[in-house]
């Protein structure tokens, strides 16, 4: 078993979800991050946003952010899971490694964490 690296992922759902249906995209993703190795150490919820540019005709999106720890191997079933589901319209990843990128992770994650309470 690899030892866990540090992550952020973003995602954008699909605006024209109700709250609920946001609302369980978001814990279908959190969930399959759990699933395959991961402990979620933050999230940050930031809502509808307007869009940088239109993707597949839609001007806003719903923004979330979780941070996140895990074994580099579940990254790719993360993203596959991503990739199937037509109701996230984008995501990203940053893994985070020297002790300057963890230390940056840690007090983002712990804004992230603070702001959610």
């Amino acid at each position: 078993m690899s030892k866990a690296k540090h992550y952020e992922t973003m995602f954008i759902v699909k605006p024209t979800l109700t709250e609920e249906e946001t609302q369980a995209q978001i814990e279908l993703v959190k969930s399959n991050i759990v699933k395959n190795g991961g402990e979620i150490v933050a999230c940050d919820d930031m809502g509808t946003r307007q869009l940088a540019y239109e993707i597949e005709k839609n001007k806003r999106g719903y923004y979330f952010v979780a941070y996140f720890k895990a074994p580099t191997a579940s990254i790719l079933e993360l993203e596959r899971n991503y990739r199937i589901n037509e109701n996230i319209l984008r995501f990203i990843f940053i893994k985070y490694e020297n002790k300057k990128e963890i230390a940056a992770w840690t007090k983002m994650s712990d804004e992230a964490a603070k702001k959610a309470n």
